[in-house]
């Protein structure tokens, strides 16, 4: 990807009022070109509406005729997108057996359909223009997989297979394709996700704040990262698993199940 530094950007995030999206924002110049999308533009409005050279789009990203709709838009008016973000997404822990058919729906159609969508069409146009950088914030779930996150960790398996996939096609392009893959972060992410905060308090030696994770991204924009796995210890434990299956299993039944 030959953009210089000092050429103005288009970046867009999704899910942008969640708490990384909203300190990835304060490290982005304002010369850049900052589209945020959301659910509500009423919440981003509150949050984002001082901000200059920054437009506001809200979305539901589970309408397909709208993704389709709002990429297209960007494009219309903006022309390229130098980096695109995939950061919307939610999350239950739970026995297996207590997941909705519709709750189980709704987590693939934000955490993987949707992103696969933005990567296919946003990967198309930035392949056609010869440069571009794709971040999929998925997470440490669908490298080691724990009880009481199986919908959880599916969705993020599923998106870290597709963008190992896609960073293929893409790579002969000049197309970068990166997965984020966070442990736990002290966000409002865990109000749904954990809302008796016994799970997070559990595993607080491994949370990183958002303001940290954030800047670890920040750094490789523009970048041909394959992945970026955090924090340490995690990310070695991923490393483990794939080694060492069997016993990884063990370990996360018997050991490291803070759920």
């Amino acid at each position: 990807m030959s953009l210089k530094r000092n050429e103005r950007r288009v970046i867009v995030i999704t899910g942008a009022t969640g708490g990384l999206a909203q300190e990835l924002v304060k490290l982005i110049p304002e010369d850049d070109c900052l589209i945020l999308l959301g659910r509500s533009v009423e919440r981003l409005k509150a949050t984002f509406g001082e901000r200059q050279n920054c437009h506001l789009e809200g979305l539901d990203i589970t309408d397909d005729s709208a993704l389709h709709e709002c990429v297209s838009s960007i494009y219309d008016r903006f022309g390229q997108i130098d980096i695109f973000i995939n950061n919307a997404g939610f999350g239950e822990f739970k026995p297996y057996d207590d997941y909705t058919d519709e709750t189980i729906r709704q987590m693939f159609d934000v955490n993987t359909l949707a992103m696969i969508n933005f990567s296919r069409l946003v990967g198309k146009k930035m392949a056609e223009r010869g440069q571009g950088h794709l971040i999929n914030i998925v997470s440490i779930a669908g490298l080691v997989a724990s009880a009481k996150s199986t919908i959880y960790a599916a969705t993020k398996f599923a998106m870290i297979g597709f963008s190992n996939a896609l960073r293929l096609e893409l790579a002969d392009y000049g197309v970068y394709v990166t997965t984020v893959n966070p442990g736990p972060i002290s966000t409002k992410f865990f109000d749904q996700a954990d809302p008796t905060g016994d799970y997070l308090a559990s595993v607080q030696r491994y949370t990183m704040q958002a303001d940290e994770v954030a800047k670890r991204i920040y750094r490789i924009f523009g970048k041909n990262k394959r992945e970026l796995n955090m924090p340490f210890a995690l990310a070695l434990t991923a490393k483990f698993y794939n080694l060492f299956p069997k016993t990884g299993d063990f370990l996360a039944r018997k050991v490291f199940n803070y759920k």
